[in-house]
């Protein structure tokens, strides 16, 4: 009895400092910021600040639809949606949220002027809405899609009667940045930090912060010091080089999860020649010959994935055969581990006319993905050892993107999230047909193109048989595969690091958001 009564004790004492203390939390994260419009690009950095602010009609939470702004969802029929919203929230500035505002915020969600990734690919197949009153919204789509509710999961929405009259260097601003969320923005400097206070009229759970300051550290070994100082209290994407350092740290503790984001590269199939892929004697080919199956399998196959994942990444990644991990809807258990096989790569490219090879440019950003120019360096090795010899231009994010998205480059390198948690997300995003007024290939930077992959991602979209829609994936999974359309090396461990006395949870795909970050409640058994 006297255990349980002071472990009783203890609860409430914990409870009552966590009530009263003053609440603050720093993040250290390091996914670049391209703005403060919710709506203008689909990139990590702006997605995990955007939901600080701003609310999504339906949440995908460890790969499970769950409510949010809507209540409950039903298909009327084939082609038609009803969503019933809550009827208890309202904006910041304390007008109420209503089916209105989700009407005009998909409107602008599909053509935000400026946007670089945009999030029409979602809205792709919406055809029409109405609000036959507050609380309900009726979707018309072009075509039957089952998966409807999971792609609105990922739009979030912004108020009609700021948003109408807002552009996104309003919401750069902060004038703009009204939203229903559970905070609400204090101060934003660019390429620094965002400064947030929480919404006390919050409709969902309470938050714990009462203040959180969320700066962007891109170099991981200043996120890690950053840490180790004290000046942060949680750091995400921890480098696995300072891994053994952290774990053996007094004052931190790690917390790793197996994620969806796959590292992936992206060949160009671009016609003609290409300044980053020239002959033995640095002269540009007339041909890409990245274009032939025969060359891009023996790329692939050149690679040791098993030695990237175990040297570099140092078991905090499980090798790819596919961009799906294991255990995901569309991952396709049929397909086998791509071999590492320097011997038949050699074969494939003399059977390609290359016998002595040729010279590639690999290009990887310097300041996203964990490990990023390291894996890169190992491939070059890789690609030279069978005579492909690659030289790595590493450049700034800004500079890559803006590059990658032209197809400029002979081969990119993606760190594809998987934020659905189901195939058919990279399908719309990297792998279909590049076709901008259907919103598909926003990161089909190589221009991969296949009709039969088009054509499955059109069967999947209207097939609400859970079976054969998987089936139907899991197929196009082998459609890329066996074209080696593109090159999936592995997939990444999520892992954060936080001082003692935090507890860091998963929240949807690799976000780093304040309200995965709660503070661990201790109790005593003295």
């Amino acid at each position: 009895m006297h255990k349980k009564l002071t472990a009783l004790a203890g609860a409430f004492i914990a409870a009552t400092a966590f009530s009263v203390s003053a609440q603050n939390l720093t993040i250290g994260f390091a996914d670049p910021l391209s703005s403060m419009d919710p709506q203008l690009n689909n990139h990590a950095g702006d997605r995990s600040t955007s939901l600080h602010f701003w609310d999504l009609l339906t949440e995908n939470r460890k790969n499970k639809l769950e409510p949010s702004l809507a209540t409950s969802w039903e298909p009327i029929d084939d082609k038609t949606w009803k969503f019933t919203l809550r009827d208890d929230v309202r904006w910041q500035d304390g007008e109420p949220f209503t089916a209105e505002d989700l009407i005009f915020s998909y409107e602008r969600a599909k053509s935000v002027p400026g946007s670089v990734a945009t999030f029409a690919g979602y809205l792709r197949t919406i055809e029409s809405m109405e609000a036959p009153d507050p609380h309900t919204l009726i979707v018309h789509t072009t075509l039957p899609n089952p998966d409807l509710p999971l792609d609105l999961a990922s739009v979030h929405i912004v108020s009609k009667h700021i948003g109408e009259r807002s552009t996104t260097e309003d919401y750069n601003a902060g004038v703009a940045v009204v939203g229903t969320g559970p905070y609400k923005l204090v101060s934003y400097t660019p390429g620094d930090r965002v400064v947030m206070e929480r919404n006390d009229s919050y409709w969902g759970e309470p938050q714990p912060w009462q203040k959180v300051t969320y700066r962007y550290i891109n170099n991981a070994a200043a996120r890690t010091a950053a840490l180790l100082a004290g000046d942060v209290d949680v750091i995400d994407k921890v480098s696995v080089s300072d891994l053994p350092r952290l774990k053996k740290a007094d004052n931190v503790d790690v917390f790793a999860h197996d994620g969806l984001r796959v590292m992936l590269l992206q060949p160009s199939f671009k016609p003609g020649s290409n300044e980053f892929i020239r002959d033995n004697n640095g002269k540009p080919l007339e041909q890409n010959p990245l274009l032939d199956a025969k060359v891009r399998e023996a790329l692939s196959v050149a690679i040791n994935r098993e030695a990237i994942t175990q040297r570099i990444m140092q078991d905090t990644a499980t090798v790819a055969n596919q961009w799906m991990p294991k255990g995901t809807f569309g991952y396709n258990p049929a397909i086998q581990d791509i071999p590492y096989d320097p011997a038949k790569a050699k074969e494939l490219l003399a059977e390609a006319g290359f016998p002595e090879g040729f010279q590639l440019t690999l290009h990887v950003p310097n300041d996203r993905y964990p490990q990023g120019p390291e894996v890169a360096q190992a491939v070059a090795q890789f690609w030279s050892r069978v005579g492909v010899k690659t030289k790595i231009d590493v450049v700034p994010w800004a500079v890559y993107a803006s590059e990658a998205r032209k197809n400029n480059y002979a081969m990119s390198m993606l760190a594809w999230g998987n934020g659905t948690g189901e195939a058919s997300y990279a399908l719309v995003n990297v792998l279909a047909t590049v076709d901008a007024d259907k919103g598909l290939g926003a990161s089909n930077w190589g221009r991969y193109s296949n009709q039969k992959v088009d054509d499955a991602l059109a069967k999947a979209t209207v097939e609400f048989d859970t079976q054969k829609r998987e089936q139907i994936l899991q197929d196009s999974a082998t459609l890329v595969m066996e074209e080696s359309g593109v090159l999936p090396l592995f997939h990444y461990q999520n892992i954060w690091a936080a001082k003692k006395g935090l507890d860091v949870a998963p929240w949807t795909s690799d976000r780093t958001i304040a309200q995965m970050v709660t503070p661990t409640a201790h109790t005593t058994d003295e």
